[in-house]
């Protein structure tokens, strides 16, 4: 029998907190300290690959085969990047266990540390006059980004994979909070596939025994007692953190009280602040009198973040255009031979502000689908009722089916975003039979312009039900930007080729 079965299978209830840290809670967190130590090894190897590779490329050779360039010899200069390189990534704590393995922190952190470095460089050289190649500079840097960046990614899919399918590298959590804060984090964790943490068990202010919680799609929590039972319960269940929630029994004394109990045992504490659907860029702490206050940014829909929001558009769109015109036009031909009707399928949809526009896609139904509609309204299998979905769809033809599992049917799309009727990330572009049925929180997506992809589409597509493609279009509306939708771009690309939502 484990440590942790002893403590779940004492009878009357848990036992008393041990006076020294238990050796099975280290093993639990050990994933963290190996995935870090794995992390600085590959930042070791990017970070050499990537002067070598400058070095390389830009004098043809490294070490005694490249003669010295304007008096520097470049294996001394690439050693010296690359020391101050792995300095930076360690200073702007890229592998904190607070980051790694999820969320864009991670990279931004490495960005940061990529260009001060690099930045630093530049500086120096123009105000001592080293003359450093700058071919070797803009070698470097891109090279050094993509390598780094790339073995991250490489890395969050291994501890992914280890997740789902071992069970590894899991951070078991136990919260504490009143039952529908309970809930409701524990729906919000188990909406996220990839993620680290692991509800275990609840402590619930004023409510002792071992009642459950039950929560819709992933079980029952099981209730281990009050607030005063907090450290007993981390025991019990093996928690490596606790997450405080919504409860009116916990006061800024109790919490501060709480903390160093769990500081004993290197038990980390989480508190969720109640604010939902709100990334962390919008998040800023304010410690006022004493008091750790949450500040939370307006969400942005004017100015300069919209204007650079417009110049990704056109310049992406451009770009897609201008290289998939020979795509383009031969799906054009495609179904120009393989059924009766014109090439584009125009449909009105509901745009910035509730603006009508005219969306334009590559035709994959037969001619005089939406009359068809109404024989068909039996056969929805959406959830919720608002949308239109089938598996199976008897309109869709023999092309259609193909262009629609890859979604090159959405191509035209990007006319649209050149004239400024949708963007190429945002909420999916809804018909103006569906804004009928907008509540006052739904309504929010017109706030902004309706995308060809956005996180509904790197979420499922299809799959999803009315309420996800709600919430996840609400959360990008309030926290848009350039670099999310830089990722969301580049999901899309991955779910387009695993077809996941697409009929």
């Amino acid at each position: 029998m484990t440590a942790i079965e002893s403590h779940l299978n004492v009878p009357g209830g848990i036992q008393a907190v041990p006076t020294k840290f238990p050796a099975w809670q280290g093993k639990f967190r050990a994933w963290q300290q190996w995935y870090a130590r794995r992390l600085a090894i590959a930042d070791v190897v990017a970070v050499l690959l990537a002067v070598g590779i400058a070095q390389w490329l830009r004098f043809g050779g490294l070490g005694g085969a490249a003669a010295p360039y304007r008096g520097f010899d470049y294996t001394v200069v690439s050693f010296a990047i690359a020391a101050m390189w792995l300095a930076a990534l360690a200073i702007n704590r890229s592998r904190s266990t607070r980051v790694i393995g999820s969320g864009a922190e991670e990279y931004r952190r490495v960005l940061m540390a990529t260009f001060s470095v690099f930045g630093s460089v530049a500086v120096v050289s123009m105000l001592l006059k080293l003359e450093i190649a700058r071919g070797y500079l803009m070698i470097a840097l891109p090279t050094g980004i993509i390598v780094l960046i790339l073995f991250r990614w490489i890395a969050r899919r291994l501890v992914v994979r280890a997740r789902q399918r071992y069970g590894w590298c899991i951070t078991r959590l136990l919260i504490v909070g009143n039952p529908a804060a309970v809930r409701d984090l524990t729906q919000s964790l188990a909406r996220e596939n990839e993620s680290e943490y692991e509800v275990v068990g609840a402590c619930i202010p004023g409510v002792a025994g071992r009642a459950k919680v039950d929560v819709p799609g992933v079980g029952a929590i099981t209730n281990f007692g009050t607030e005063s039972d907090v450290v007993d319960a981390v025991i019990a269940t093996g928690s490596q953190a606790v997450a405080v929630t919504a409860t009116e029994r916990l006061d800024a004394s109790c919490i501060r009280d709480l903390s160093w109990e769990l500081e004993k045992l290197d038990i980390d504490l989480l508190v969720a602040p109640g604010v939902v659907d709100v990334a962390g860029p919008r998040l800023q702490m304010r410690p006022v009198a004493g008091l750790p206050l949450i500040h939370v940014e307006k969400p942005q829909y004017n100015g300069a973040k919209r204007f650079q929001k417009r110049l990704f558009d056109v310049t992406f769109s451009t770009a897609v255009l201008v290289l998939g015109f020979p795509l383009l036009a031969l799906v054009a031909v495609a179904i120009k031979l393989t059924s009766k009707g014109p090439v584009f399928y125009r449909q009105e949809r509901i745009g910035l502000d509730g603006d009508p526009f005219e969306m334009i896609k590559f035709r994959s139904m037969v001619d005089g689908a939406d009359v068809m509609i109404d024989n068909l309204a039996a056969l929805n299998e959406s959830e919720g009722g608002v949308l239109f979905k089938m598996r199976q769809d008897p309109r869709v033809t023999p092309v259609g089916r193909i262009l629609r599992k890859y979604s090159i049917d959405e191509l035209p799309q990007f006319i649209n975003v050149l004239k400024g009727d949708m963007s190429v990330v945002g909420p999916r572009p809804p018909l103006a039979t569906e804004v009928l049925t907008y509540d006052h929180q739904a309504k929010r997506r017109l706030l902004v312009r309706p995308g060809i992809t956005g996180l509904w589409q790197v979420s499922g597509r299809s799959d999803l039900s009315w309420e996800d493609s709600v919430r996840l279009d609400l959360f990008y509306v309030e926290n848009w930007s350039t670099v999310s939708d830089l990722l969301i771009a580049v999901k899309t690309v991955k779910a387009i080729f695993g077809h996941s939502g697409a009929y």
